[in-house]
């Protein structure tokens, strides 16, 4: 057994930690290396060492509050909140006390962030009357999650106290969606005109995703300079007809977060992974989500007595791998 790494993947890796962003073929190389390899080890330490030293060891902890269940006619296959799914036959809109109350636990919990998420079908001006609500009774970022929009409603969002959005064009877009991959991306470039930040995962990852489909959305987010990228692998709800296809593990998923790392090179301002877990923060991510409401994961109506995680358990889970969840954001 010998201790050292093959020469090409070393250079790679060399030049990625550095903050040199790889190129798409050196992206494609890494996600082929076996898992249990050194040379996946290495890939993982070398991104974790480029987050550590870009991000200053500032873990983030950002924290989606879910503000509607509902059947959705749009029917994605790997979202619970879904017409086909038939998890939930009624809508529920959270109240304002609910959401305020949430939003206040995040704030004592010195969340980064209120990632606020919509079902596709929530009315905008429902969301914007949420963000003005919050942007005058606490003092956090506040981010939306919410369908594709114009430059009209950009501007709106903005205008009710919204600094960021997060929007992906997912997986299997257009096939796995009834949504377009140019019409997404199209709302991206939105964001950008109208100066929300840009927020973004490569997701929902699952074993049935191409290296190549993975690695191009990789690609999109540092093309278009997501504030924050990562990966999140898809978790099936019970009776999703992505069962078939099973799960990815975690150390896939780790594997997976530090070649988009390397990606994205100097651009981020944090790297994320979700559902949280410890492996991927060692691999070069350092930001969680902490989780109420809805979720497009969960059974339960209030994703806090299912799947979510709590502001403190992130937490636990950043100190436990040497990041400092107390440091200021370097996203806002």
């Amino acid at each position: 057994m010998t201790w050292k790494i093959d020469v090409k993947t070393g250079e790679i890796l060399k030049k990625g930690s550095d903050g040199s962003s790889i190129d798409r073929d050196e992206a494609l190389y890494l996600m082929a290396l076996p898992l249990g390899s050194k040379e996946t080890y290495g890939l993982m330490e070398a991104a974790d060492y480029l987050s550590r030293e870009t991000f200053q060891n500032k873990g983030e902890r950002h924290f989606h509050i879910g503000l509607n269940v509902a059947p959705c006619p749009l029917n994605c296959s790997f979202c619970s909140l879904t017409v086909k799914a038939g998890i939930f036959k009624d809508s529920i809109d959270f109240s304002d006390d609910q959401i305020l109350e949430w939003a206040r636990y995040g704030e004592s919990q010195k969340a980064d962030s209120l990632n606020l998420m919509t079902t596709g079908n929530f009315p905008m001006e429902r969301l914007l009357h949420v963000g003005r609500m919050l942007r005058d009774k606490v003092n956090v970022p506040l981010v939306a999650n919410t369908r594709d929009i114009n430059h009209e409603e950009g501007e709106a969002l903005l205008d009710a106290g919204f600094v960021g959005a997060y929007h992906a064009v997912r997986l299997g877009e257009g096939r796995d969606t009834p949504l377009k991959r140019d019409k997404r991306i199209e709302t991206i470039k939105v964001f950008r005109d109208v100066g929300l930040k840009w927020m973004n995962c490569v997701e929902p990852v699952g074993p049935e995703h191409e290296a190549e489909e993975i690695v191009d959305l990789m690609f999109l987010a540092r093309e278009y300079g997501a504030t924050y990228s990562g990966v999140m692998r898809r978790v099936n709800f019970p009776g999703s007809p992505m069962e078939k296809f099973g799960m990815i593990t975690e150390r896939e998923m780790a594997r997976m977060v530090a070649v988009s790392r390397l990606v994205m090179g100097t651009v981020p301002k944090a790297h994320c992974t979700h559902e949280p877990n410890s492996l991927s923060l060692i691999a070069g991510a350092n930001l969680l989500f902490p989780e109420v409401g809805s979720s497009p994961r969960d059974g339960e109506a209030d994703t806090a007595k299912g799947r979510g995680n709590t502001v403190e358990s992130c937490d636990k889970i950043h100190i436990e791998t040497c990041w400092d969840p107390d440091k200021r954001s370097n996203c806002f």
